[in-house]
C-alpha cells in the first residue's frame, strides 16, 4: 500500500505510477523511408522555410532533447551532433528506427489523424504494425472535402457528395477532426450556413480552385458546412470531434485561434452532447483548461508543444493543470513524420506531469494515491471514456 503523506514529512515521490500505458489520442503517421539531413530537420519544424544559413533545427529546445534522449536509443552518446544523429539513423534504417522508438513508448492505443500528407507517411495499419499496438483512425473533415472536390464533381453536386463521403468514412472512424482554425480562424459565424450560403461559397471555392489549379479549402461558408455536417455525424454516431487550436504552421493567424473565440460552437456542441477535444492549445493552454472547466463536453491536451518546449515543458504542463478538471485532460504526442516525436512526446509527458505531482506532494497538496489517480485519468481513462477503442 502507498505510504500516507504526513504533514511536514514530504512523501517519497518515486512511487507515482507514471509508467502506465498511454493512449495517444492524437497522432499521425511516420515517414517509412530513410531521411537525409535536410528532410529530417524539415520535420522538426512547423515552418515552411529552412533555418537561416549556417544554423540548424537541432539548435533549439526540441533539437536539444532529440540529442539528449533519442541518441541513446540509437546507440549514440547523449548530445551527439545533429549530423551524427541523422547519419546513425540512416545506418540503422527507417524501419528499425521507427520500430525501436515506437515500441519503447509504452502506448496502449494510437488514434491516428490521416488527413495530412497521407501519401507520404505510414497509414493506420502500418502504424499498428510498427508500434505493435491497436491503431484507430480519425477522419479530417476538410481533407475529405478536398478529396471530393478532386473527383470532378460540380459545385452544385459538391455539398451532397461531400456529406455522403464523410458519412461513409465516419463509419469506421473513432472520431472526426476539424482544422477550422487553420483555414478561416475561430473568428467566424459559428451557426449552420444556409443552403444559399453553401451554394455561393462552393461556387467561389470551385472558381478559385480552377483559376489557381488547387483545391485547398479556405472558403468560410464551405468550412462552416463541414463543421455542421461533421457535428451531426458525431452526434448520431457518438464520436468526439477533435479541434485544432493554436500552435501550427505559418497559415495560422494566432490571435484569432484562441479557443475562447469558438465558444458559441462549443456551446452548441454541448447541447448536442458532442464531446470536443481541443488539440495542442499553445499558447492558449489556460484558456483551453477554462473551457474544459465550464463546458461538460470539452476536453483538452498540450500535445506536441511539450516536445517543442524541451526543458521548459514543465511550465506549460503546470499551466494546463492550473484549473482544468483531471477528468478532462488527455495525452497526445501529435507526432508527425518523425518517430522521435512519439518517443519524446511520451517521455516529456511522463517527466513533466511527475514533476508537477512531485511538487504537489512535497507541498502536502496531494498524496501518492491521488497522484496515481490523476495520472491514470489523463494517460488513459479519459480517452477511453470518449473514444470507442474496444477492450
Amino acid at each position: 500500500m502507498p505510504q500516507r503523506c504526513v504533514r511536514d514529512t514530504p512523501m517519497p515521490t518515486d512511487e507515482i505510477a507514471i509508467d502506465i500505458p498511454l493512449i495517444d489520442h492524437h497522432c499521425h503517421g511516420v515517414v517509412p523511408q530513410d531521411l537525409d539531413q535536410t528532410k529530417f530537420e524539415a520535420l522538426m519544424s512547423e515552418s515552411y522555410r529552412p533555418p537561416p544559413p549556417g544554423t540548424s533545427q537541432f539548435d533549439k529546445p526540441l533539437g536539444l532533447i532529440v540529442r539528449r534522449f533519442c541518441a541513446p536509443m540509437l546507440d549514440l552518446e547523449p548530445f551527439c551532433t545533429g549530423e551524427e544523429y541523422v547519419e546513425r539513423r540512416k545506418v540503422l534504417g527507417a524501419e528499425e528506427v521507427n520500430r525501436r522508438l515506437l515500441t519503447a513508448c509504452g502506448l496502449s492505443d494510437l488514434v491516428v489523424d490521416t488527413g495530412h500528407r497521407s501519401d507520404s507517411i505510414a497509414d493506420v495499419p502500418m502504424m499498428a504494425d510498427l508500434a505493435g499496438r491497436p491503431s484507430h483512425e480519425v477522419v479530417r473533415i476538410e481533407a475529405v472535402a478536398e478529396q471530393v472536390a478532386r473527383t470532378g464533381v460540380s459545385a452544385a453536386e459538391f455539398p451532397r457528395a461531400f456529406a455522403d463521403e464523410l458519412a461513409e468514412r465516419a463509419k469506421t472512424a473513432v472520431g472526426l477532426k476539424t482544422i477550422v482554425a487553420y483555414r478561416v480562424t475561430f473568428d467566424i459565424d459559428q451557426t449552420p450556413p444556409t443552403k444559399d450560403e453553401i451554394a455561393k461559397g462552393t461556387d467561389r471555392w470551385f472558381s478559385a480552385n480552377m483559376s489557381a489549379g488547387k483545391v485547398r479549402l479556405g472558403e468560410v461558408d464551405v468550412v462552416r458546412h463541414g463543421l455542421w455536417v461533421g457535428a451531426e455525424l458525431c452526434r448520431d454516431l457518438k464520436l468526439p470531434l477533435q479541434i485544432h487550436v493554436g500552435f501550427g504552421d505559418p497559415d495560422i493567424y494566432m490571435h484569432a485561434c484562441d479557443p475562447t473565440h469558438f465558444t458559441d460552437y462549443l456551446r452548441a456542441m454541448e447541447a448536442w452532447e458532442v464531446n470536443c477535444t481541443l488539440l495542442h492549445n499553445y499558447p492558449f493552454q489556460r484558456e483551453a483548461a477554462w473551457l474544459a472547466e465550464i463546458f461538460q463536453n470539452v476536453y483538452y491536451d498540450v500535445g506536441v508543444i511539450l516536445n517543442f518546449a524541451g526543458p521548459q515543458a514543465a511550465s506549460i504542463m503546470g499551466e494546463a493543470l492550473e484549473m482544468g478538471p483531471f477528468t478532462k485532460q488527455l495525452y497526445s504526442s501529435d507526432a508527425f513524420g518523425l518517430t522521435e516525436l512519439y518517443y519524446l512526446g511520451q517521455l516529456q509527458f511522463r517527466r513533466v506531469l511527475k514533476q508537477q505531482l512531485d511538487r504537489w506532494i512535497a507541498e502536502d497538496m496531494c498524496n501518492v494515491a491521488e497522484a496515481d489517480r490523476i495520472v491514470a485519468m489523463i494517460a488513459t481513462q479519459n480517452s477511453r471514456r470518449i473514444y470507442s477503442l474496444g477492450d
